[in-house]
């Protein structure tokens, strides 16, 4: 399996290294820029949760009554993924979910939180993802992110899903806030504390744990269900594409 995992990484490398390297670090040059940054950024943090979820449904029991569902391997290592990202504690010990985290340093930043609250709020009065978009006025770039991530939770199996989770989330996100946060914290010290924590706390759990969980977890599932690989790595491209039109957006708009 590892033979597989090595084929998805060297095919993937050009658009992974565009997102790590983007222009988008260096813009970064002001408490406002860092702002309209976030305002944005917050919703990828709510569709990598979603992706988790959909993971989570798919590799194990999540309806009563329950029954056994995939291998035990399979279920350890969404669990656990799932239990650190969506319990983690905040600096000050705080039980808090990941996006939770992210909301709390948006305030402590002074960015706007109505947009994403209005999106999540217009979720669970049950309207689609175009109508909560419209309501929240969600920015078109993060609207095209999300839109992406659900196309692929809908329409591909769980093993494609994993891949994208895997290679577009959990081994990307360490790598792509490394320039971001070593910058922030040289700009702005003692400015935005819970972002910088946000963003160490990503760079130290998901590189020291989760990615190597979450490609344990996808050898497991290519190998159970006999994966596609082309398939999967046009799925992986598809999500890091939408990655990198995100950080372009907010880069044209931090231009305006």
């Amino acid at each position: 399996m590892a033979d597989n995992l090595d084929i998805l990484e060297s095919r993937i490398g050009t658009t992974r290294k565009e997102i790590v390297n983007h222009n988008l670090y260096s813009k970064l040059s002001s408490i406002e820029d860092v702002k309209i940054f976030m305002e944005h950024h917050v919703y990828a943090v709510f569709d990598f949760m979603s992706l988790l979820k959909s993971l989570q449904i798919h590799l194990t029991c999540t309806t009563l009554p329950w029954i056994p569902k995939g291998n035990a391997s399979t279920r350890y290592l969404i669990n656990e993924i799932v239990c650190g990202e969506e319990s983690d504690v905040d600096a000050q010990g705080v039980r808090m979910s990941h996006f939770e985290m992210y909301l709390a340093a948006m305030e402590q930043a002074g960015a706007s939180t109505e947009g994403i609250k209005c999106f999540v709020s217009a979720l669970s009065n049950g309207k689609s993802l175009q109508e909560a978009f419209i309501i929240a006025k969600t920015p078109l770039a993060a609207q095209h992110f999300v839109k992406t991530s659900f196309e692929i939770i809908q329409n591909t199996d769980i093993a494609t899903q994993a891949a994208v989770f895997t290679y577009g989330r959990e081994d990307l996100i360490p790598n792509m806030f490394y320039s971001l946060v070593n910058d922030i914290n040289k700009q702005f010290p003692n400015r935005i504390d819970k972002f910088k924590y946000y963003l160490d706390r990503h760079i130290e759990v998901d590189g020291d744990h989760h990615k190597i969980l979450a490609k344990e977890m996808l050898a497991e599932l290519i190998k159970t269900h006999n994966s596609d690989i082309e398939q999967i790595i046009r799925h992986i491209e598809v999500s890091l594409v939408a990655r990198r039109d995100l950080w372009t957006g907010i880069e044209e708009i931090l231009k305006k």
